[in-house]
């Protein structure tokens, strides 16, 4: 199974806001640009994320054709959820640091749960192959997966990646 990775464009929010499951909008210019940029097959499904910033690029990638799957979703940061980054207690973000896979940011979700989910989708998957449209979160956990290692340390790994992934970035994936 081969999997057409893209990270969603960049949302429209103020620099350094904690964003993960919340759904924050995207400018027409920026969806252009990223989809003008994007090199995909035709013809493949499209999974997308349901929030707003993937599922409206995903349209624009394959109108009337996208499947929305909650499970492709960010992080939810509870909380957190739309506070600047500084205004979220150094305690708290050294907290989650200290314990990735089982610290609940906010409150909400921790990278254990979102593994859950994301091993889930992949595992439902029937196409040889498939377009799906997410988050850089969401993207690190099926790199992390792909790998093939156990679901806690596929998940730590995901948590640990040094590299950033780009607004509108393509990762390709052999499954």
């Amino acid at each position: 199974m081969t999997l057409y990775l893209v990270r969603h464009p960049q949302p429209d929010v103020a620099a350094g806001l904690c964003y993960g499951a919340s759904d924050v909008p995207v400018t027409e210019a920026e969806l252009a640009r990223v989809h003008a940029g994007l090199a995909l097959p035709r013809d493949l499904p499209v999974y997308s994320s349901p929030l707003r910033r993937c599922a409206m690029l995903a349209e624009r990638l394959a109108p009337g054709r996208v499947t929305l799957d909650a499970r492709l979703a960010e992080m939810d940061f509870g909380a957190w959820e739309l506070l600047p980054w500084s205004d979220i207690p150094r305690a708290d973000v050294d907290a989650w640091a200290a314990d990735l896979l089982h610290y609940r940011p906010g409150g909400a979700e921790n990278v254990l749960d979102v593994a859950r989910r994301v091993q889930a989708f992949v595992a439902d998957l029937r196409a040889p192959s498939a377009v799906v449209v997410c988050h850089a979160g969401t993207v690190r956990l099926l790199a992390a997966l792909h790998g093939g290692a156990p679901l806690e340390q596929a998940a730590l790994d995901a948590a640990r990646m040094p590299h950033r992934i780009g607004y509108g970035q393509l990762v390709v994936l052999g499954v």
